[in-house]
Order: structure tokens, then C-alpha cells, then sequence
């Protein structure tokens, strides 16, 4: 049986979080709040005056608080945009609040560099980010991996949705599904504010969902120093896609403390969400072109068909300032999820929207276990300041599914689908129903060292770090067989620079890594024997450089990134009468980003994003496709919104927001086209500002004129765009 701490430094990380709560109190009553060096944070998002960089303290929110210009860089912790090498950005939760962001994927619809869509035959929400794959179970929480809900992570408990743009293998190490070479996505916890908080939120969305949640915040004790949180929510209802029913509940506890030297927090959660004739994606299987798009309320799922997911999850964090410029800091977390699903798509027979369908049901079971521990500080050597960091990680998960599948029973038509009876004779079928096996047993650990140089004030900063990761993959069958074992280990680094010439510019540049587990071979290929069939390919590094520059004018801030990844596919090699499988492939993908947002009049707030990209499939099978677009990923695409506060009616702002995404195939033979489309979402916010029982009114349309789109090949199936839908609700501060 694996044992995750046996012998390794997570031991020391755990020690230290569980020291941020059991000397809590001891802690509190040993140091006066007078005394010289006391720090106490008791805001949820820091002052931007007592922010301290490297720490868990988050970014401090810009002017009107919906956008944070940094979040969390992995070993290198919460950082500002402007001091780091790296494209970030954070999504507060009053941006959730004001766009009544229900999930993650509503959130990162601000940002132009991700483009969302549905998962392989189930309803999880992936994600493309910079022209790569993220999957849903590759979201982090504090920092650490495997802890979120595996298919849809809701945001009633997100103080902060931070977005990383890029390769991030030394920064974030490698997470269980192996995805994220584009970026990663960080979830932060909402935190306690030094005002007491009692809100109580009721929702509508049509068609007939109706939600109501509850938002508690209290700090107490000597100086305010420990606070707790609390979230609860419930939500069901149909959706505006006929007879798609969802449903949703749960709930979360945050407690931490703030002292001089120790800090710490506790973080748990559950929560279940339920999908019932969810519409489902569409395989093109025989098509030869890409079909016209369904109305945009249309259903081509079967009402048997569902997906019941359960989540709980925990985190401790803590540090510990061992002396004035070094800190102790470690974090353990823990997460179960159950899924249970009975799924049906759609595969084109046809050109006319002719199609089969079979069903397939689904046990699933997934238990992580991650954590890190560390030293941080900083020094002095002549006129250069160093701040390095010395860090251990670790994530290990096992999953446990089986199956059954009926035969491609159902023939139906994505335009005039057809209500069947569930098929019941299963065609194929593995492992226990009832009980399933053990299918992966995963684990990614990594040590890492850093140090930031630091000349001129901080005006030039170089950054240089190391990670050696190991990942180790056992998989088995149905049976609970083990059928093949991978374990490897690279040594990645990561280098940056930043040079601010002016009070307001900062110019960076940066190569950094991404680090996977290559394919399976199979036995044979084109009838001839593999050398290494059964084996793994190996670790796959996908390798990026990036140049850019920032800019923060107080009110408006801005950037500008030119980018370049390559990332190795696993193909087969000739070797005389045989073949060889490794990651002799390459997908390369060129792109510029720019990002524009602030306030640049009073009461106008602008946030705009454009990504270009150019994703070219460079070394494929055979040359087959070299040459050709990655399949599901746009060549451009653009987000702008914004807010106007209506002169003469304090508390009234308009808000709209408008998404264009541009044409992708979805074969690589780009020989299937999906066409461009447009988003348009309105609505209007109304803050009565009231002295007692402060109450505020939202309501939105999103997609105003229900545009009917494919909105995403990713995966190589497609993904159709929400239908209008109207949001409302009302908020009320006791």
C-alpha cells in the first residue's frame, strides 16, 4: 500500500500547518499586539500598502476590486504582475458576484487566452488555454492539486479565480491529469473581512432554477486575528436547453489566524451537483462537413441520462516566521469524489443530422492526497537582494471506475431528436458496478530550489529556479490487474527577467517548461511489432519562451505577450523490420495576447482581452498532417466588457459584455470547419446603498439574441454554445 508521507519532507509541511492551529491561541497571548514587528491581516483581499510578496496574502484587488494584476505563481506564492516574469491575472469575487458567475467556466469567460468546452462524453467543463487542453480535474485550490470537484467546480466558496498563462512545470509541478501546458487555473478560498459579514443571496435563472445561498464572515479575538467563513447554497431547477435539469448544493468553512509570526488556515467543503437529459456533445463520426447548428434551446440528449457528482475536500496551510526574513510554510490537503453517470452522445451518421447513440453508465471514484513544505527568505550579497525559495511537493490519487455499454441502439437526429426508453443489454462491460477496482494509482513529487536576484531597487530582477519531478503512473484493468508502470524523473528549470525602465513599465522575458507522461504504445503498428509495446512513452517536456511587456498607470493597466510552446506528440518511428513509440511529434504553437483594463473615466470600467494564435501541427504520423492547425483552437479570439454607472441614479450601472471567437477545425486534416461567433450579454446592477440592510439587484441576458454556434472542437467532437438565458437576483447585507 502506497504511503504518501512515509519518508519524505511533506511530514515537516504538515507539522507546520497543524502549528499554525495548535499554537494558535498560545501565539496570540505571547506577543502584544504593540509589539514592534506585529503584522495582522484581517482584510480578505490585503491593502495593497501591507501585501507581502511571496506569501499567501492575496493580490489586492485593482480600483473597483473585480480584477487582481497578479495571484499565486506556485513555489513563488501570491506575486503582483508587474514583479514577475509571467502572465497572470485574478478574478475576484465581487466580479463573480456582479456577473453572477455560477461556475468556473463563467469566470474565465472574461479572458480571451482560454476558450471552454465540454469533456469526452460527460458534462465536466475543459478548458484550452493558450491552445493546449486543461482539464477540469487539473484546477488547483491554495495551490495544491486534485482538491477540486472533478468535473464542474461552482464558485459560491472562490474568494479569487487566478489564471496562469503559460507553462508552469517548475512553479506548479506536474498535476494528476497531466494537462495544463498552456496554463493553469488556482482557486483561493474566501477568507473572513475585518467588517462582519451577513449576507443572504436568492437567484433566478431561466428556465426555472431558483437558488438562495448564505455568506457569513467573522474575525474575533485579540486584534481580530482569527476569523471564520461560511457558505452554503442550493440551486435547481431547468436550464434554458429543454428538459436539462441542474442541481446543486454545498457548502464551506474557512478558519484562519493571523498573528506575528504564525499564520494559518482551514478549509473544508462538500458538495453535490446532479445533471439530469443534460444536452450532451456531438461526435462527428461519418460526416464529411460540419453540420448547421441545432436551435439554440435544442436537446439531442436522452432524459435517461444523467450525472450525479459528490465532492468533499479539506486544506491546512500554515507558516511560521523563524526569523525576520525566513519563513517556514507548509500545506495538506485531501479530496474524495464519487460520480455516478449514465451517458448518451450523439454519433453523426450523416451529413443530415442522422445519428446513433448507445449508452454508457459510469462508477467513478477518485481520492487525492497533496501537499508541500518550504523555506523562504531573502538576503544580501553586496548590492543584490536574494529571495529564495526551497520547496517540496507531492500529489498522489487513485481512481476506480468500470462500465458498461450498450450497442449504438438509438438512432436519433441532432434536429429532431427522438425520445427512447433506456437501453438496457449491455454490449461490453468491465471491472465491478458495484465495487470497482483500483484502474490508476499516480504520483507527482518534485523538490525545488529558486532565487530571485534583485539590483536597482528592484528595477532588474532575475529569476532562476530548478525542479526535480518524478512521476510515477501504475494502471490497471478493469480486473484490478496492474497492466503497465511508468516512473521517471526530470530535472526542469525555469528562467525570467524583468527590467522596469519607467515608474510604470515592466518588460520581461522567460523560458520555462511542462511536463507529462507520454502515450501507451500499443503491440503492433501497421502490422509489424513494436520494440517497446505496452511501454510508456516517457516524459513528454513541452518547452516555452516568452517575451512581453506590462504597464499600470494607476487607472488603466495593460500587457502585451508574444509566446512560443512546443510540446511533443507520441508517434511511431521506422526501425527496419520494426517500430519504436516515443515523443517524436511535435505540435508548435505561436501567439501574441493583449489585455487592457481599468477605469480610464469615472464610472466607466473597461476589461479587454485579444488572443492570436497559431497552432500548427510541425512533426505528425507518418507526415500525414505536418503542416496542418491543431484541431479546437481558434485563431483569434476577443473579450471586451464593461460597466457605466447611469449619471443621476446613484447605484445604477449598466454592464455588457461581447465575445468573438474565430473559426477552428475539428479534424486534423482541417478538412471541418467550425464557423466564428459572436456573443453579446447585458444587463444592469442596482445598489439601494442603504444604511441598514444594504440590498442589491442584478439582472443579466446572456447571449442577448440567441446565437446559435458550435462553440468549441476541442477533443474533436463539438461543443454547442448556451442559448439566451436570464439571470437575476438579489442580495441582501444584514
Amino acid at each position: 500500500m502506497h504511503t504518501l508521507f512515509k519518508k519524505t519532507p511533506l511530514a515537516g509541511g504538515v507539522a507546520v500547518a497543524l502549528l499554525a492551529f495548535s499554537g494558535a491561541a498560545s501565539a496570540a497571548e505571547s506577543t502584544p499586539a504593540s509589539q514592534q514587528g506585529d503584522t495582522v491581516v484581517v482584510n480578505a483581499t490585503t491593502p495593497d500598502s501591507q501585501f507581502n510578496a511571496g506569501s499567501n496574502d492575496l493580490v489586492p484587488a485593482y480600483l473597483d476590486g473585480q480584477i487582481a494584476n497578479g495571484g499565486r505563481l506556485g513555489v513563488l506564492g501570491e506575486q503582483k504582475a508587474e514583479d514577475v516574469p509571467f502572465s497572470i491575472i485574478g478574478y475576484t469575487a465581487k466580479l463573480i458576484q456582479d456577473q453572477q458567475a455560477r461556475t468556473l467556466t463563467d469566470v474565465l469567460d472574461n479572458d480571451a487566452s482560454v476558450e471552454s468546452s465540454y469533456g469526452y462524453g460527460n458534462f465536466s467543463e475543459n478548458y484550452v488555454i493558450r491552445g493546449f487542453s486543461l482539464a477540469a480535474d487539473d484546477i488547483s485550490f491554495g495551490g495544491l492539486y486534485g482538491l477540486m470537484p472533478r468535473q464542474i467546480a461552482p464558485t459560491f466558496f472562490a474568494e479569487r479565480v487566478e489564471l496562469l498563462k503559460g507553462s508552469s512545470a517548475f512553479l506548479n509541478g506536474v498535476p494528476p491529469g497531466g494537462t495544463g501546458v498552456g496554463g493553469n487555473v488556482n482557486i483561493e478560498p474566501k477568507r473572513a473581512d475585518d467588517t462582519p459579514l451577513n449576507r443572504v443571496s436568492l437567484d433566478y435563472t431561466s428556465s426555472s432554477q431558483v437558488g438562495g445561498s448564505l455568506d457569513v464572515g467573522r474575525r474575533f479575538g485579540e486584534d481580530n486575528r482569527f476569523g471564520a467563513r461560511v457558505n452554503l447554497i442550493h440551486r435547481e431547477g431547468e436550464t434554458a436547453i429543454d428538459g436539462e435539469k441542474r442541481r446543486l448544493t454545498g457548502g464551506s468553512l474557512g478558519l484562519d489566524y493571523r498573528g506575528d509570526r504564525l499564520r494559518g488556515s482551514l478549509d473544508v467543503g462538500a458538495m453535490r451537483q446532479t445533471v439530469h437529459g443534460g444536452r450532451p456533445v456531438v461526435y462527428l463520426g461519418s460526416a464529411t462537413s460540419v453540420p448547421e447548428v441545432p436551435k439554440a434551446t435544442g436537446n439531442y440528449g436522452q432524459q435517461w441520462a444523467y450525472t450525479d457528482l459528490e465532492s468533499e475536500f479539506g486544506m491546512l496551510k500554515g507558516e511560521y516566521d523563524l526569523a525576520e526574513h525566513w519563513t517556514a510554510y507548509g500545506a495538506f490537503g485531501m479530496s474524495h469524489n464519487h460520480e455516478y453517470g449514465k451517458y448518451g452522445s450523439p454519433t453523426l451518421v450523416g451529413d443530415d443530422g442522422d445519428a446513433t447513440m448507445s449508452r454508457m453508465t459510469v462508477p467513478y471514484f477518485s481520492d487525492t492526497v497533496a501537499g508541500n513544505t518550504g523555506l523562504r527568505g531573502s538576503f544580501d550579497t553586496g548590492f543584490v537582494n536574494h529571495s529564495v525559495n526551497l520547496g517540496y511537493s507531492q500529489t498522489y490519487t487513485k481512481t476506480r471506475s468500470a462500465y458498461t455499454l450498450t450497442s449504438a441502439s438509438v438512432a436519433t437526429n441532432i434536429y429532431s431528436p427522438v425520445a427512447t426508453s433506456e437501453p438496457l443489454t449491455n454490449l461490453y462491460s468491465g471491472g465491478d458496478m458495484g465495487d470497482p477496482h483500483v484502474r490508476s494509482r499516480i504520483r507527482n513529487e518534485g523538490y525545488n530550489l529558486s532565487d530571485t536576484l534583485s539590483v536597482l531597487d528592484g528595477r532588474v530582477q532575475l529569476i532562476g529556479g530548478l525542479r526535480r519531478q518524478s512521476i510515477a503512473v501504475r494502471n490497471y484493468n478493469y480486473n484490478g490487474v496492474e497492466s503497465n508502470t511508468f516512473d521517471e524523473t526530470k530535472v526542469t528549470p525555469a528562467f525570467g527577467l524583468v527590467v522596469k525602465p519607467w515608474q510604470h513599465i515592466s518588460l520581461y522575458a522567460n523560458h520555462i517548461e511542462a511536463l507529462q507522461a507520454g502515450d501507451t504504445a500499443g503491440t503492433t503498428y501497421n502490422g509489424k511489432t513494436v520494440t517497446n509495446g505496452g511501454q510508456t512513452a516517457g516524459v513528454a517536456i513541452s518547452k516555452q519562451n516568452e517575451v512581453g511587456v506590462k504597464a499600470d498607470f494607476g487607472r488603466v493597466a495593460a500587457s502585451l505577450a508574444l509566446f512560443e510552446i512546443k510540446k511533443p506528440e507520441s508517434m511511431y518511428t521506422a526501425s527496419g523490420d520494426s517500430y519504436t513509440f516515443g515523443n517524436y511529434g511535435e505540435v508548435r504553437t505561436r501567439g501574441m495576447e493583449v489585455s487592457l483594463y481599468g477605469e480610464p473615466v469615472y464610472g466607466v470600467r473597461l476589461n479587454g482581452s485579444l488572443s492570436l494564435l497559431d497552432p500548427t501541427l510541425t512533426q505528425t504520423q507518418d507526415g500525414t498532417y505536418d503542416g496542418k492547425k491543431a484541431v479546437g483552437v481558434p485563431r483569434y479570439h476577443w473579450v471586451v466588457s464593461g460597466e457605466y454607472d447611469i449619471p443621476g441614479v446613484t447605484g445604477l450601472t449598466a454592464t455588457g459584455k461581447v465575445i468573438r471567437t474565430g473559426s477552428q477545425y475539428a479534424d486534423e486534416a482541417n478538412n471541418l470547419e467550425l464557423a466564428a461567433w459572436t456573443r453579446l450579454d447585458l444587463g444592469v446592477r442596482y445598489d439601494m446603498n442603504l444604511p441598514v440592510n444594504n440590498i442589491v439587484w442584478r439582472a443579466g441576458v446572456e447571449n442577448v439574441t440567441n446565437e446559435r454556434y458550435w462553440s468549441s472542437a476541442n477533443g474533436g467532437y463539438l461543443t454547442q454554445g448556451d442559448p439566451r438565458e436570464v439571470k437575476v437576483s438579489m442580495t441582501v447585507d444584514f
